[in-house]
């Protein structure tokens, strides 16, 4: 088994930035902060955590701008 990396397809830029927009989400984004302690405890590597991180901002912010409506943390 080698090292996880990020798949490099796609544009570079929307990468980057949500690369990170994820760091300084599982820092202050309690539903992605769980979610990030949960997979490194589950034995993921931080990249791999921070790629399920990645992927959460992007579901996140399409569910906001399909219902038009603020973001609601689901963590309480």
């Amino acid at each position: 088994k080698g090292r996880t990396t990020l798949c490099k397809n796609g544009p570079g830029r929307i990468r980057a930035v949500l690369y990170m927009a994820a760091i300084v989400a599982t820092k202050y984004n309690p539903d992605i902060k769980i979610q990030y302690e949960r997979l490194l405890k589950a034995g993921k590597t931080k990249m791999q955590a921070l790629g399920a991180a990645m992927r959460k901002l992007v579901q996140i912010c399409f569910g906001v701008l399909k219902h038009q409506s603020e973001y609601r943390s689901q963590a309480i």
